[in-house]
């Protein structure tokens, strides 16, 4: 899935637009955080922790990973912390039978972020380029 796929789009014909997504505001953080989650991402995989990176980015408190890219201290909108699939598998949050599903979708780290975006409504992966 692409960030695009999650932010609101404009209403139904004869329907005001909704507002707008927080999301936007994930993708401004992103392009900021960028260099920072990419550097992260390889140095997971460099030293042997997980092969599949994944970057919880939420707008409140997450028991997930480890802060790397904090809001308050940044300015920003969005914290970002660093988790791997296995965290998530140990968790419960990818069910050890979907793993492998996971993998066979889980796009290149060196090319894509893998996102765990968390919203007050729920919570999806999106992969999202560098």
């Amino acid at each position: 899935m692409q960030l695009e796929d999650l932010l609101n789009q404009a209403g139904e014909e004869g329907q005001p637009p909704k507002k707008e997504s927080p999301l936007k505001s994930l993708e401004a953080d992103l392009k900021f955080y960028n260099e920072s989650i990419k550097e992260v991402a390889v140095e997971i995989i460099a030293e042997g922790i997980s092969s599949y990176p994944v970057f919880v980015a939420h707008q409140h408190e997450v028991n997930l990973g480890e802060v790397i890219l904090d809001k308050n201290d940044l300015n920003t909108e969005w914290t970002i912390q660093a988790s791997t699939l296995e965290e998530f598998v140990e968790k419960g949050i990818v069910h050890p039978d979907k793993k492998e599903r996971f993998i066979k979708h889980y796009k290149n780290p060196h090319e894509f972020m893998c996102l765990f975006v968390v919203v007050p409504e729920g919570a999806n992966f999106v992969f999202y380029p560098y």
